[in-house]
């Protein structure tokens, strides 16, 4: 299941530990919070550059993945990364502690365990 747009910059959110209001604070009440409620919540699906940008700022994330998720970019650098490792990293924008990404190794050699 791929993530959307929302989705993803709501996880980016909570990963960062900043509420709706702190991100319209902290953008300067360029994106409002809500507003980013309601593209979280996947009402909003394709925002604009800037508000985009402002998120890519704040939040330490690439632009133009964002861009490409809201459709205004081919998605062809992530075509090639799946085709290269299979899929991209699905937590990398996410500051993951040791003992977090220690955990995740496991779970994912317990589910390649259960694969016929």
């Amino acid at each position: 299941m791929k993530l959307t747009l929302g989705q993803y910059l709501a996880s980016i959110r909570l990963d960062r530990k900043m509420s709706l209001r702190q991100v319209e604070e902290a953008s300067q009440k360029a994106v409002s919070n809500a507003y980013l409620s309601q593209l979280e919540n996947g009402k909003v699906a394709q925002p604009s550059p800037s508000v985009l940008n402002t998120l890519a700022e704040l939040y330490g994330i690439e632009y133009m993945t964002l861009m490409q998720m809201a459709g205004y970019l081919p998605a062809t650098n992530a075509r090639s990364a799946e085709s290269r490792h299979g899929r991209v990293a699905t937590f990398a924008e996410h500051n993951l502690s040791p003992d977090e990404e220690a955990e995740l190794i496991k779970y994912l050699q317990y589910l390649r365990t259960k694969k016929p």
